[in-house]
């Protein structure tokens, strides 16, 4: 049996690879024309999950069904199919819908990689029923196939780790697709392979032997399915649920994502590896350690964690919470008879949780609100599986389930009182902050997620001052104060905010705004007054901007203003060779490119930097000094021209810093783009930072 054995773990654990390489490469496809928004990937999850779920009902139909020959005829003809679509995704031409971006994402996913994500998905339950079948034939004993769970999760965990820091890299869109058609191709090879040997040993009838010890195998209880789907539900929405709260509420680091999708598949492979060194009364009392010590965090949110520290903690109990409920799925496992049916229920369960998190929560919630659910939903389920323990378990999660609840309630409460409004959309969560100044004037805040996205301060002297990064002596300021003299100026501008910049206006200009999200235009246009009380003539035009500008003439702009690098989700699709292109179409031969590139993880400066060099253009960085009592915080701006008039400006020369290369700086293009090369390697430690601060006196404020 080592060499069909191993036959089966290689084509396990290639499926595996090839499924969790397959979603970020499929998500970087689809990020850019979606403005690089973060529900981008919670909406891949929720496709992923599903396609999974129908990858495992088509093993499950096939497995009970079908004859062994059918089985393997029909799973090698659904591989051979799908190669033809991976040839097609090598150079796909895709376009999405900004206005219907959830269906437009689930859409494009399935006419990207829908089958051959749908073969993998089958693969692994397929292949473990051939085997469980197989050993019991040739030794009248039923197998054990779930240890070949755990090695395809740990396929799945390793193809996610060596993707950002060793494929992303090195590697472009193309030649990504290129290699995984090859390991497709491999995995159909080894699958015909094992297909074959069903002809020689037919599954479903060949060992009456075989048969009969199945048949002797128990139906699993109503009960056991119901706690089957419960448990895998709980641990796909407490998956997507810190996720979401780590991006938005504790730190916007890029590729922070990954981290809790780690933790969650080492659960999957520690759950299925045995039950040693794991008895359930130590897995309940880590469970409600990790539930207490989540809701401390969340209720006492003054004892400001560093936020490094925070991630841990976060995801240290994220593993805890998924390793009860899949070591409660392990200790459920039914018979190899029924294998088919319990990964068929897994993978509902993980589609129920990622659905409830990426396409109802934004629907029905004001605010990040999902974890504050998921956490009673875990402890009513330890509650219920905890019935059948011991009765001080019982008593125990009584009071600890009300307590958990209460908490929920309690800081969705909370959160409402601490803003004016607060809304949520397939974009993020915004809300507005109004506080009183010294001086007892009014302030009034927008945040999206932890990102500060503009202020204005109602006093007479500065309620029309542009404030936060977009003062006079920032690099943006420079440009609109300098470019154009006292003539009427054309200006484009990516990313509305509370439309601070149009506060520059001047009577004879025409200010021109992109916008993905519409959401931030009423929120302009009624609860600021930069745009209502500007004398600029305002445009503001809905949707991505980069598509929105490749539909339109060239503009005539004298500056054009980047301004999309705040937070998590970078749209690197703005800062391409590509996009350069695009922008200069649009520019005046002696306009201004204004990008904001003040960011506490990433140095876009240099990639900037490259890009103009690659243009032919110059490049100054220009770092402002804040300036709290006008509401101007510290900025960084990189102004891209072959303007030689503005660049010798006194002011411009006096303000620019010099941009600090690192050896190799990545040229980034719509077909290679990579974060890693560009991350900070130290300022990760320091809590005093500016976006983090704001975050907390927003809190305290309240």
């Amino acid at each position: 049996m080592f060499f069909p054995k191993t036959l089966y773990a290689v084509a396990i654990f290639l499926s595996s690879c090839l499924l969790f390489l397959a979603e970020p490469m499929a998500g970087k496809r689809l990020l850019p024309l979606l403005g690089g928004s973060a529900a981008v990937w919670t909406t891949c999850l929720v496709f992923f999950q599903t396609a999974l779920l129908l990858g495992y009902f088509c093993a499950h139909a096939l497995a009970t069904r079908t004859r062994a020959v059918a089985q393997g005829i029909v799973y090698t003809a659904l591989l051979a199919l799908s190669l033809v679509q991976v040839w097609r995704s090598v150079n796909p031409d895709l376009r999405a819908t900004p206005a219907h971006p959830i269906v437009s994402v689930l859409w494009l996913l399935t006419t990207l990689v829908g089958l051959p994500f749908l073969a993998l998905s089958a693969t692994s339950p397929l292949l473990q029923a051939w085997y469980a079948r197989e050993l019991a034939a040739s030794s009248n004993k039923s197998g054990q196939p779930y240890r070949l769970f755990a090695l395809s999760n740990f396929g799945s965990m390793l193809a996610l780790i060596i993707y950002p820091w060793l494929v992303e890299p090195n590697f472009s869109l193309r030649t990504q697709a290129l290699a995984w058609g090859a390991g497709f191709l491999l995995l159909l090879l080894v699958s015909a392979l094992i297909a074959l040997r069903l002809r020689n040993f037919n599954i479903s009838t060949s060992s009456a032997s075989a048969a009969a010890v199945l048949e002797q195998e128990p139906r699993p209880a109503v009960g056991d399915r119901t706690l089957w789907l419960l448990l895998a539900a709980c641990g796909s929405l407490m998956l997507s649920a810190m996720t979401n709260h780590l991006s938005q509420n504790v730190a916007a680091i890029p590729l922070l994502w990954i981290i809790p999708l780690i933790a969650y598949l080492l659960s999957f492979i520690v759950a299925f590896s045995g039950d040693r060194f794991r008895p359930r009364w130590l897995m309940s009392l880590l469970l409600a350690i990790a539930l207490g010590g989540i809701g401390f965090i969340l209720y006492r949110a003054e004892s400001r964690l560093s936020f490094k520290l925070s991630i841990l903690v976060f995801c240290v109990a994220l593993f805890i919470i998924c390793l009860y409920c899949h070591a409660e799925l392990h200790r459920l496992r039914p018979s190899p008879r029924y294998a088919t049916s319990f990964y068929l229920m897994i993978a509902a369960g993980g589609a129920i949780g990622a659905t409830f998190v990426g396409v109802l929560a934004p629907l029905i919630f004001s605010g990040n609100y999902e974890l504050y659910y998921g956490l009673p939903f875990a402890a009513v389920l330890a509650f219920v599986v905890s019935w059948r323990q011991h009765i001080l378990w019982r008593i125990f999660w009584v009071p600890g389930t009300a307590a958990v609840v209460w908490l929920a309630v309690h800081q969705i409460r909370t959160d409402r009182l601490d803003s004016i409004a607060q809304m949520r959309s397939f974009y993020g969560t915004l809300s507005i902050t109004q506080t009183v100044r010294e001086g007892g004037y009014m302030q009034r805040t927008l945040y999206h997620g932890t990102i500060e996205h503009g202020l204005q301060i109602y006093s007479k002297d500065l309620r029309m001052w542009p404030t936060s990064y977009y003062a006079h002596n920032s690099g943006v300021g420079l440009a609109m104060d300098l470019c154009c003299d006292k003539h009427p100026r054309r200006v484009g501008m990516i990313g509305l905010g509370t439309g601070t910049l149009a506060a520059y206006g001047r009577k004879g200009d025409v200010f021109r705004f992109y916008e993905i999200n519409p959401q931030v235009e009423p929120i302009a246009r009624n609860v600021f007054t930069y745009l209502k009380e500007s004398q600029a003539h305002i445009d503001i035009v809905q949707g991505d901007a980069r598509l929105s500008l490749a539909d339109e003439p060239p503009q005539g702009y004298d500056v054009l203003v980047v301004d999309a690098f705040s937070g998590d989700a970078i749209p690197v699709h703005l800062l391409t060779t590509q996009a350069i292109e695009l922008y200069q179409r649009h520019l005046q031969p002696d306009g201004i490119l204004a990008i904001h590139v003040s960011n506490q993880f990433l140095e876009l400066a240099p990639e900037v930097q490259k890009q103009a060099e690659h243009a032919g253009l110059s490049a100054v960085l220009v770092i402002s000094p804040e300036d709290l009592e006008k509401g101007e915080y510290s900025s960084d701006w990189v102004l891209v021209t072959k303007n030689l008039r503005f660049l010798a400006e006194a002011n411009v020369i006096e303000a620019q810093e010099p941009i600090k290369m690192p050896q190799e700086v990545p040229l980034w293009t719509d077909d290679y783009n990579s974060l890693l090369p560009l991350l900070k390697k130290e300022p990760w430690i320091k809590k005093e930072d500016k976006d983090e601060d704001q975050s907390d006196e927003k809190k305290d404020n309240k």
